[in-house]
C-alpha cells in the first residue's frame, strides 16, 4: 500500500477557530522590589508633591483635574485616596490589578474641553502613561534627598523595570512605554520641553502646598520636624516640592530656586531621613504598606512551617 502524502496546513489554519493572543497579566510586587522597601514610607508620601505638579503640567491631565477634582477644597482628602490607591499598586497583590481597571472605569468619562477648544481625554495614551511614568523620577529624588545614600546604577536599573510594572497594572500601552532608563530620560526631557505647559492647575496646587499644614497621619516624630519653629510646615512643603521638581519644569513654571533653598533641602532631607530609618516599621509605613509587610512574612513563616512539618 503506497503511503499518501499529507495535506500541507498552514500553522493559523491548524489553530483552532477560537485561539486568541493571551495577554499575561501584570507582574505583582511582593517582598524584595524596592517599591515594597520604599514607597510605602509616610515620608516617601510627604515628599511626592512634585510629582502630582509633573502630571498636572500636562495639559489633559491640568484640565481633567481642575474640572473634576477636590484638590482645591478637599487637598489631604484627596491626596489620602491617591495615596491609597497607589499603595494598592504596589502592595494589594491581587487587588491591585483591580485596581488598575477600576481607575480606567473611573477615568472613562473624565473628559473635557480647554478654552483654546482642545479635547482632552483622561485615558488618552500619553497623559494615562505619564501619571504612573512620573514614580521613577519621584523615587529617584526621594533617594536622592531623604535617604542615607542614593541608589546604586544597579538599583535605578530595578527601579525603573518596577516602573514598568507599575505600568503594566495600570494597563498603559506597551507602545508608549520607554523601554530602558536611557530611553525613559530622553523621554522625560521631551515631555517637560515639548508637552508639558506652564498650566494654571500647577500653579494652584503649588498655591494649595503654600498653605497646607503637615500631612495628616504624618508620625509624630516627622511632624515634628516638618513643623518647627523657624520654618512653618506650609513653607517646607514648598521648598521640597519646588525642589524635587527637575530644573527644566522650574523654568516652564517660572520658579525661582537658589543655592540656599537647595542647601535647606538637603539638610532637611538629611535630618527627616534619619529619623524615618529609626522609626519601628508600624510607623514608617503606610497602613496598606504596613499591613502587606506583616501578611508577606506571615504568609513566608507559614510556608517554612509547612515545609518542615513532620511527614
Amino acid at each position: 500500500m503506497t503511503a499518501q502524502p499529507m495535506e500541507r496546513v498552514s500553522p493559523v489554519e491548524a489553530e483552532p477557530v477560537d485561539a486568541r493572543p493571551v495577554r499575561s497579566e501584570p507582574e505583582l510586587f511582593g517582598p524584595g522590589d524596592l517599591y515594597w522597601s520604599l514607597n510605602g514610607h509616610y515620608l516617601f508620601a510627604a515628599t511626592t508633591g512634585s510629582a502630582f505638579v509633573l502630571q498636572v503640567m500636562h495639559p489633559s491631565i491640568g484640565e481633567v483635574v481642575d474640572r473634576f477634582s477636590v484638590y482645591r477644597t478637599d487637598p489631604w482628602g484627596r491626596s489620602a485616596r491617591s495615596f491609597a490607591s497607589v499603595q494598592t499598586w504596589v502592595y494589594g497583590g491581587q487587588a491591585a490589578l483591580e485596581e488598575g481597571r477600576r481607575l480606567r472605569r473611573m477615568h472613562k468619562t473624565l473628559n473635557t474641553v480647554d478654552e483654546q477648544g482642545r479635547s482632552h481625554h483622561a485615558l488618552s495614551a500619553e497623559p494615562w502613561a505619564w501619571v504612573p511614568l512620573t514614580a521613577y523620577h519621584a523615587t529617584l529624588n526621594y533617594a536622592r534627598y531623604f535617604l542615607p545614600r542614593p541608589l546604586t546604577a544597579d538599583q535605578e536599573e530595578r527601579a525603573y523595570r518596577e516602573t514598568l510594572r507599575l505600568c503594566r497594572i495600570l494597563q498603559v500601552p506597551e507602545r508608549v512605554l520607554p523601554p530602558t532608563p536611557d530611553a525613559y530620560w530622553a523621554y522625560f526631557d521631551d515631555m517637560i520641553e515639548n508637552h508639558l505647559e506652564n498650566h494654571r492647575t500647577a500653579h494652584n496646587v503649588l498655591a494649595a502646598a503654600a498653605k497646607s499644614p503637615p500631612p495628616p497621619g504624618l508620625p509624630g516624630p516627622l511632624r515634628g520636624l516638618w513643623s518647627p519653629a523657624s520654618r512653618a510646615g506650609a513653607e517646607l512643603n514648598r521648598l521640597v516640592t519646588v525642589g524635587t521638581l527637575p530644573p527644566a519644569a522650574r523654568d516652564k513654571l517660572g520658579l525661582t530656586w537658589t543655592r540656599t533653598d537647595e542647601l535647606e533641602l538637603r539638610a532637611f532631607g538629611k535630618l527627616a531621613g534619619r529619623v524615618n530609618a529609626a522609626l519601628p516599621e508600624r510607623l514608617r509605613y503606610l497602613p496598606i504598606a504596613y499591613h502587606a509587610r506583616r501578611a508577606a512574612r506571615a504568609n513566608h513563616a507559614l510556608q517554612q512551617a509547612l515545609t518542615s512539618r513532620p511527614l
